[in-house]
């Protein structure tokens, strides 16, 4: 039974944390006349995103190179938006813009 309570325990512990998942921003819009590109990723109620920022910087950086920039820099916020609702009124999925300020 000792064995049976640890188990329960970890398991509750792993539920209650969610599950870990690698995402990566992409970009999803932006303008060359204001030299700023947004990048965006989301994520589901039950998943906790560990971002890989430095190939979202590559990313930033590679679009405003296209457009005759030499760098991007990151605004330093985010905007977090509820995409999809479930019938108790919580977000199940999520959002997530990032906008980088391109630079010379």
């Amino acid at each position: 039974m000792k064995h049976f309570n640890k188990l329960l325990v970890v398991c509750s512990t792993i539920l209650v944390a969610g599950c870990a998942t690698n995402v990566t921003p992409t970009p999803i819009g932006g303008s060359k006349a204001d030299g700023t590109v947004t990048l965006a990723f989301q994520y589901s109620m039950f998943e906790q995103p560990v971002v890989d920022w430095p190939t979202a910087q590559v990313q930033a950086v590679s679009r405003c190179k296209a457009w005759g920039y030499k760098d991007a820099d990151s605004f330093g916020g985010q905007q977090n938006q509820c995409l999809a609702y479930n019938g108790y009124g919580s977000c199940v999925n999520t959002q997530v813009s990032i906008t980088y300020q391109c630079t010379n």
